[in-house]
């Protein structure tokens, strides 16, 4: 059902943007000014697609959650406590990210099969955007 997919893309772009900010404010190292960068355009990029997620998901007559453990249950991308190396990081929120992207193709093709083409495309874009973060964190941590 695509409500229940919806809730699922909220979740995980909502613990994707979580982690990337985490990460924005403890990265270290030498290159500690590039990750912050690249960390914030992510983390602002996920942040900014929140409401917009959320209010996507009432435009099909659902719900947005909003609790931490409902988010936390409903979120395909771990948890992260601790904060790791600089690298570690790059390759944890990369990883993430593909998670999103398919998440995110999964809600694209429903929303095409139930006609709703303006979240159709709302969600290309959203794929787009997080291709575009793949290939930065994928070029950053080689």
């Amino acid at each position: 059902m695509l409500i229940d997919q919806m809730k699922v893309v909220h979740a995980t772009n909502f613990s994707f943007y979580l982690k990337a900010h985490f990460f924005h404010w403890n990265v270290e190292g030498p290159f500690f000014p590039q990750l912050h960068e690249l960390f914030g355009n992510i983390y602002e990029d996920a942040h900014t697609a929140v409401d917009n997620i959320a209010e996507h998901i009432r435009s099909i007559k659902g719900y947005a959650p909003g609790s931490f453990s409902r988010l936390a249950a409903d979120s395909k991308i771990a948890d992260q406590v601790e904060v790791p190396q600089a690298l570690p990081m790059i390759k944890m929120l990369s990883e993430d990210n593909d998670i999103l992207i398919v998440e995110l193709f999964k809600a694209q093709k429903m929303a095409e099969v139930d006609s709703e083409l303006g979240l159709a495309n709302y969600l290309q874009d959203r794929i787009d955007a997080h291709k575009k973060h793949g290939w930065m964190l994928r070029a950053t941590s080689k």
